[in-house]
């Protein structure tokens, strides 16, 4: 494991701001942090498992600003996070046999459509709607799932736990961004537990970039909740395309490696 220089940890912490600021808005600051640890020079599974120390302090961030506000209900919402923890604890241990090829094929294709979901559904705003599935039922199957795909994968977890609360349980924009926050929290906690454990998490570069994450998160949360659907919408489609887009310009995606031969 490398040992960061002072200038390589002033950019992981700067990369880390701008991740915290977009991801408390709209999800998708690992598309900023995963890279740029990369790029810093550590392996893939350091960067994942670091990425997941880093991203637990702008998850927490986020959550505090939202519940501060009452936008979300810690006490009510703890089952959920529960078992999003648990989701994201089961998948980060199996993501060695799951096939990831599988998941790099239908990843962009499903931001692409989560994207589109929210640029054309018409009249989508902050103001609650009726729910599609029972709270029981939403926490037993969408929360693990996500929580589980966010433990194996990581990027887009936020998008499908926005998607779900907006479509399933009828929440309103800045609702379900304050809910997904939580559980982002609660299955990033799962995944870096599982990191953790087979030491995969560089912890000096982990903590500086967690402390810029958080301040970056709370500047976004505050600005979300003044802007509200208005912000977060235009925000979270640019997010869902942009990491498409990242994922299919990886070498590694065998969608890449289809069209470019």
């Amino acid at each position: 494991m490398i040992d960061p220089t002072l200038e390589i940890l002033a950019l992981l912490a700067l990369a880390a701001f701008l991740a915290g600021f977009i991801d408390s808005i709209a999800g998708g600051g690992g598309l900023v942090t995963v890279p740029a640890l990369l790029l810093a020079g550590f392996a893939p599974v350091e960067a994942l498992g670091t990425n997941k120390l880093q991203g637990l302090f702008g998850a927490a961030s986020a959550t505090i600003a939202y519940a501060g506000k009452g936008h979300v209900d810690l006490r009510r919402q703890l089952p959920s996070a529960v078992l999003a923890g648990i989701g994201g604890v089961a998948g980060a241990l199996l993501a060695t046999v799951l096939p990831g090829d599988a998941l790099r094929i239908l990843m962009p294709f499903l931001l692409v459509a989560i994207a589109l979901y929210f640029a054309l559904k018409p009249n989508m705003g902050d103001v609650d709607r009726a729910e599609r599935l029972r709270p029981a039922l939403f926490a037993m199957t969408i929360v693990p799932a996500v929580g589980f795909y966010d433990g194996v994968f990581g990027p887009g977890a936020g998008s499908f736990y926005m998607l779900a609360f907006v479509a399933l349980a009828g929440y309103g924009v800045l609702k379900a961004t304050a809910h997904t926050k939580l559980l982002n929290f609660a299955s990033n906690l799962g995944g870096f537990a599982a990191f953790a454990l087979v030491g995969a998490v560089a912890w000096k570069a982990g903590l500086v970039m967690g402390a810029a994450q958080f301040a970056g998160a709370r500047v976004g949360a505050h600005l979300a909740m003044r802007k509200g659907a208005r912000l977060i919408k235009p925000l979270l489609v640019v997010t869902c395309i942009a990491l498409a887009v990242r994922l299919l310009a990886d070498p590694a995606n065998p969608v890449h490696v289809w069209v470019m031969g």
